[in-house]
C-alpha cells in the first residue's frame, strides 16, 4: 500500500485528485493540505510515501518545498501537479528527483498512469535483489539502438524457442509480465527475449491501454 498526501490549495482540484486516486486500489490517501506549512507538518507526522504537490501555494512554491520535505523525510517521493510549464521549473524539478510532472488540468488517464508507473517502479526496486544492466534498462525505459543478432549474448537458444512457442499461441498478444509467468522467469528477462525477437523481425510490439489508461507493451508473433 502506498501512503499518499495531496498538497493543493484549491479544494476543488484537491477533491478531483482524490477521486482519481480512488481508482487505484494500492493507494491510501492520508490527507490533504492547503499550503506548504501544513504539507511539511503532515510529512513530519505521518509516514508519507508520496506527496502530490502543487507548485503555487499561498505561503510559497512547491518546487522550493521539495528540499524541506527531503530534509524532514528522505524516503518521501514527490510528483508535481501544476499549471507551471516553464523550462527552468521542469529542469529544477528533475534535478531535485521528482518522480513525475503533470501539467494541469490533469486528465484521469494521465494522472492514474503516472501514479501507477510510480508504484510499479517502487515495487520492482523493492522486490529485486540482483541488479544487472538489463534490469536498469527496463527500469529507466532504455531501448538499445543496436540490433541483436542470432546467438546474441544473454540469449539462450532453448529459452528463445520456448518464447517463440508461447508467443505463437497468443494471437491477441502478450505482455512481458505474462510471458515471464509462462517462462518461469522475471519480467525483465522475458522482455529481453521479446525485444530480441522484435529486433530480428520475428515479432512486433504495440502499446495497448488498460482499463485505467495504463500503457502496456504487447508483443505479437509475425505471420508467415
Amino acid at each position: 500500500m502506498i501512503h499518499v498526501y495531496i498538497a493543493e490549495d484549491d479544494f476543488r482540484v484537491a477533491n478531483i485528485h482524490e477521486q482519481f486516486l480512488q481508482k487505484i486500489p494500492e493507494v491510501n490517501l492520508l490527507g490533504k493540505a492547503g499550503n506548504c506549512k501544513e504539507t511539511l507538518k503532515a510529512v513530519k507526522k505521518h509516514k508519507v510515501d508520496l506527496v502530490i504537490l502543487d507548485n503555487y501555494m499561498p505561503d510559497g512554491l512547491g518546487i522550493d518545498l521539495i528540499d524541506d520535505i527531503r530534509a524532514a523525510s528522505p524516503h518521501t517521493d514527490i510528483i508535481l501537479v501544476s499549471a507551471e510549464n516553464d523550462k527552468a521549473y521542469v529542469e529544477t524539478a528533475i534535478r531535485k528527483g521528482v518522480k513525475g510532472i503533470i501539467i494541469k488540468p490533469a486528465t484521469l488517464e494521465r494522472f492514474v498512469s503516472t501514479i501507477i508507473k510510480y508504484i510499479e517502479n517502487k515495487k520492482t526496486l523493492q522486490n529485486t535483489s540482483d541488479i544487472d544492466q538489463h534490469f536498469l534498462d527496463d527500469f529507466f525505459g532504455v531501448e538499445l539502438i543496436q540490433k541483436p543478432v542470432a546467438g546474441a549474448k544473454g540469449i539462450d537458444p532453448l529459452t528463445l524457442q520456448k518464447v517463440r512457442e508461447v508467443l505463437t499461441g497468443q494471437p491477441l498478444g502478450i505482455t512481458a509480465e505474462k510471458m515471464g509467468e509462462q517462462m518461469g522467469a522475471s519480467r525483465t528477462t522475458a522482455r529481453r527475449y521479446l525485444e530480441h525477437l522484435v529486433a530480428i523481425d520475428e515479432c512486433f510490439a504495440e502499446l495497448a491501454y488498460g482499463i485505467v489508461g495504463r500503457p502496456e507493451r504487447h508483443y505479437y508473433m509475425k505471420k508467415d
